[in-house]
């Protein structure tokens, strides 16, 4: 099953089109994208059963399948290769932050730069369909809903500013957590362990890799932040980047203004963001705040 949210509504992809859930449901499912994780079981055995009706043409802007989660986890250097070209030895366990959930967009963005040097990290991305505490690793792709592309931009400059480490901040300016164009569930993928995920500027490659090289996979991520805190339907992981980012190149590489950012999963979906300078008001008012 594949589901989209276009213009704000849960739609199933079927056919080469769409369809509309909350009317083909005569409403028992509403068309908020988020409230469908909160039924998530009722829902998939609905759209397994259910008499549909046929597709309408694809049309609308695309938004984020969770695009208010109560939770978001990311994780860092979740790969052998990118923990090395960012100066850490692999890590023992999960190294765990959030990004805010203002900063979460669908896939069809133009993104403004705010200032200082902002870099790219593709990232497989898991919405949980079920949650809870402690729960068992052989059971955990069970609490999975489906999965999508995003990206995991960074500001490096404030991430690194300071006694400590900024993460949260510096990666939860607007429009950086785009994820879309679509949900996957597991048993669509040939594979869910094994997935090709990349990323390219301008037509060039720059990330490349495979979630089979995770270091802590997604039954790992999910039992272990769940021995932490509970987890709930909807919630959203970012499971870690492969090697090539920007901050690890001799010398350094940052978005710039035009370039266009084109990240995919095969076999999940594919987008591509633009990047644009922040206006003179915009650039002076995070100047002083950043100064703050």
């Amino acid at each position: 099953m594949r589901l989209i949210n276009l213009d704000g509504r849960l739609h199933l992809v079927k056919d080469g089109g769409v369809v509309d859930i909350a009317t083909a449901s005569e409403q028992r499912f509403g068309p908020d994208p988020q409230d469908v994780y909160a039924q998530w079981d009722a829902f998939r055995e609905w759209a397994r059963t259910a008499t549909l009706p046929a597709p309408s043409e694809r049309a609308g802007k695309i938004g984020s399948p969770a695009p208010l989660p109560r939770q978001v986890f990311a994780v860092g250097l979740n790969y052998d290769e990118h923990a090395a070209e960012s100066g850490f030895t692999r890590p023992d366990h999960p190294v765990v932050f959030t990004k805010f959930v203002s900063s979460i967009t669908g896939p069809d963005e133009t993104v403004t730069l705010p200032p200082g040097s902002v870099d790219w990290e593709v990232e497989m991305v898991v919405v949980l369909g079920r949650g809870g505490r402690n729960i068992p690793v052989e059971h955990a792709w069970d609490y999975v809903a489906g999965v999508s592309v995003g990206q995991d931009l960074s500001e490096r400059e404030r991430q690194q500013a300071g006694p400590a480490p900024q993460f949260s901040l510096a990666k939860s300016h607007a429009g950086f957590s785009p994820i879309g164009p679509e949900l996957v569930t597991p048993d669509e993928l040939p594979d869910r362990d094994d997935l090709e995920l990349g990323a390219e500027i301008n037509g060039e490659t720059v990330q490349h890799g495979r979630t089979s090289q995770l270091i802590f996979p997604v039954p790992v991520l999910i039992a272990d932040l769940s021995t932490t805190v509970e987890l709930y339907p909807g919630d959203v992981i970012f499971t870690g980047t492969p090697s090539g980012v920007g901050i690890g190149r001799t010398p350094p590489r940052f978005l710039s203004p035009g370039d266009e950012l084109r990240s995919y999963i095969t076999g999940v979906g594919e987008f591509t963001l633009r990047f644009e300078a922040a206006s003179v008001g915009e650039a002076v008012a995070a100047g002083a705040t950043a100064r703050r």
